[in-house]
C-alpha cells in the first residue's frame, strides 16, 4: 500500500526498529490535516461546534447529524443549528470518524473535510462533506450495505484514517448477525470505493481499535455477536459466549492476527480501545463494558508480546427494585486527554462519571467524580442495599431532569471541558432507560480541573434533545471539525 504523499514512504512498511515515517522528509512547516503532535494540539483552537449523531425514536423518520453551536460568544450558543437527515430509516448511525486525521499531517494536499457514519442496524456508511460549510454538511455519498455482504462482512462500528489515506472500519458480524471482526478499507482516491479487507483474518467479535505501527501492532476488541445485542441485552447470551472477552493484536506491518489476550470473566465486553496519544509509549487501556473494569495494556518487558492488566474495578451494587439482585457499573467509554495525563470513564447505569490520573499507567489514580442521572437516584425506585444514604441525589440541570445516565464522552482540546451525552444504542436505552424514548437525551459539559484533577457540572450548560422538530431523539458520539481527543492517531517522527 503505497503513501499518498509524495515526500514519504508507507508508515505501516517499517518496523519500529528501522522505523521511517511519512514525515521524515517533509520540513517542519508542513500544513496537513490535523497536528504534529498531541502537544500541538493541545494548543489548538476552541472547539466552537459539534457534529452530533442524533437516532430518531420515531422509525418512520430518518436519523440525522446535528450541528451544535458550543461557542459562548456566538448568538447561537447551545442551539441546534443544522440537522442532516440520512436518506433513509432505522439506520442507527452511531460512531463516526474522519476521512483524514494527524496521522497525515505529514500530507499538505489533504483536507479533514468528511465525516463517515458507519450504520448499527442497516449497515450503511453514510459519507458526509464538510468542504462547503462546517456548519452545514451535505450527504456526499452512500455505502450501501450490499457492498460489505460481498465481503460477508456487517455491521460496522469504528472508522480512523490511516497514513496511507486510506480509511479503515471494523465491522463486528457476518450479514446473518452471527458474530465475526474484520476491517474493510475504502478507497478515498476512488470516491470511497470500498477495496476489499485489511486483512484476510478474522477475530471471533469485533468492535473498536487503534493503532500504532511505531510498535508494528493493531490492537482491537470486542463486543458481541450483532444478532445478541441488536435485540437488547440478554445475561443468558453472555453464558452462551455471544459476547467477546478478548483483546487481538495484530502486526501492523504484516497485516495478520499474532495474538489474543483473554480478559477472562473480569474483562467481558471490552469496547473503546485508546492507546496513550504520545506515539512512543507502548501503553493504552480498554474498558470493558459488562465487568465495569479497565485493563491497561502494554508490551511485555521483552517486547515480543502484549500484556493486559486489569487496574481500575468498579464494584457491582447489591440493589432491590431492579431487574437483577446486583448491579453493574456498564462501563460503556473511556477517554484519555491529549496530554495523557487523566483517564476519563462512563458508569452508564450507576450513574456516575470519573477521572483518573493515570500518569503511571498501572495505578490510576481518582481525581474527580460527578453523577449524572442513573439508575440509583434517592427517590427512585432502586433501592442500594446497605448504603441507601451513598444514593445520589437527582440531576437536574437549567430545570430538566437528566434521563439515562453518562455515556458517550469528548474531551476538548486543552483538557479543560468535557462532554458527555446519554445514550448507548436505543435497544438498550429503551430497556436501560424507558423513559428515554419519551424525553431523548442530553449533552452537558463538565468543568475538568486539570492541574489537580476534579470535575464540576456546569449546571448552565444543556442541549435537550427532548425538544427536537421532529421529536425526541437519542444523540450519541460527538466529533470536532479539527480533531478530538478519541479521532486522531498521532505518528512517531524523529
Amino acid at each position: 500500500m503505497e503513501s499518498k504523499c509524495e515526500n514519504g514512504s508507507d508508515v505501516h512498511e517499517h518496523h519500529h526498529h528501522h522505523h521511517k515515517a511519512a514525515c521524515d522528509d517533509v520540513e517542519p512547516s508542513c500544513s496537513g490535516p490535523g497536528y504534529k503532535s498531541p502537544e500541538d494540539a493541545m494548543k489548538g483552537p476552541r472547539e466552537k461546534i459539534l457534529y452530533i449523531t442524533c437516532i430518531q425514536l420515531d422509525k418512520t423518520k430518518p436519523d440525522y447529524l446535528s450541528t451544535v453551536d458550543v461557542d459562548p460568544k456566538s448568538s447561537t450558543f447551545l442551539k441546534v443549528i443544522h440537522r442532516l437527515e440520512m436518506t433513509n430509516v432505522g439506520d442507527e448511525i452511531h460512531h463516526s470518524g474522519w476521512n483524514v486525521c494527524s496521522s497525515c499531517h505529514d500530507c499538505p494536499h489533504l483536507r479533514r473535510d468528511k465525516l463517515l457514519l458507519p450504520c448499527l442496524l442497516s449497515d450503511r456508511i453514510y459519507i458526509v462533506d464538510m468542504s462547503k460549510d462546517p456548519k452545514a454538511p451535505v450527504i456526499h455519498k452512500t455505502i450501501e450495505p450490499l457492498a460489505l455482504y460481498n465481503l460477508d462482512l456487517a455491521t460496522p462500528h469504528t472508522s480512523h484514517c490511516l497514513p496511507s489515506g486510506e480509511i479503515m472500519i471494523s465491522t463486528m458480524g457476518k450479514p446473518d448477525g452471527s458474530a465475526q471482526g474484520s476491517f474493510i478499507l475504502l478507497d478515498v482516491t476512488k470516491d470511497f470505493e470500498v477495496k476489499g479487507t485489511w486483512s484476510p483474518d478474522k477475530t471471533s467479535f469485533g468492535y473498536d481499535y487503534w493503532y500504532q505501527p511505531y510498535f508494528d501492532v493493531l490492537i482491537s476488541s470486542q463486543w458481541g455477536a450483532p444478532k445478541a445485542f441488536k435485540a437488547g441485552f440478554k445475561l443468558e447470551d453472555v453464558k452462551e459466549g455471544l459476547y467477546g472477552t478478548s483483546l487481538d493484536v495484530w502486526s501492523w506491518k504484516e497485516r495478520k492476527l499474532v495474538q489474543t489476550i483473554d480478559l477472562g470473566a473480569n474483562g467481558i465486553m471490552p469496547l473503546e480501545t485508546r492507546f496513550l496519544h504520545n506515539p512512543k509509549k507502548a501503553h493504552g487501556f480498554v474498558g470493558c463494558a459488562l465487568s465495569s473494569t479497565v485493563f491497561h495494556f502494554h508490551q511485555s518487558d521483552c517486547g515480543t508480546k502484549w500484556e493486559a492488566d486489569e487496574v481500575i474495578s468498579i464494584p457491582s451494587l447489591a440493589v432491590t427494585g431492579w431487574v437483577l439482585s446486583d448491579m453493574p457499573g456498564i462501563m460503556t467509554d473511556i477517554l484519555l486527554s491529549m496530554d495523557d495525563k487523566y483517564l476519563y470513564l462512563s458508569n452508564w447505569v450507576h450513574g456516575d462519571l470519573r477521572q483518573y490520573d493515570v500518569s503511571n499507567p498501572v495505578a490510576p489514580k481518582l481525581t474527580g467524580r460527578v453523577w449524572i442521572g442513573g439508575s440509583i437516584v434517592k427517590d427512585g425506585p432502586v433501592t442500594v442495599v446497605g448504603d441507601p444514604d451513598g444514593q445520589p441525589e437527582q440531576l437536574y440541570v437549567k430545570g430538566r431532569k437528566i434521563i439515562g445516565g453518562p455515556q458517550m464522552l469528548q474531551l476538548s482540546l486543552d483538557g479543560k471541558r468535557l462532554y458527555v451525552t446519554t445514550s448507548l444504542f436505543s435497544p438498550w436505552d429503551r430497556q436501560f432507560y424507558p423513559e428515554t424514548m419519551k424525553t431523548g437525551s442530553v449533552l452537558l459539559q463538565i468543568d475538568v480541573d486539570t492541574e489537580k484533577g476534579g470535575l464540576c457540572i456546569n449546571e448552565n450548560f444543556l442541549v435537550d434533545f427532548e425538544k427536537e422538530p421532529n421529536g425526541p431523539v437519542l444523540a450519541h458520539e460527538m466529533r470536532y471539525p479539527g480533531g478530538d481527543c478519541t479521532s486522531d492517531i498521532y505518528l512517531a517522527c524523529p
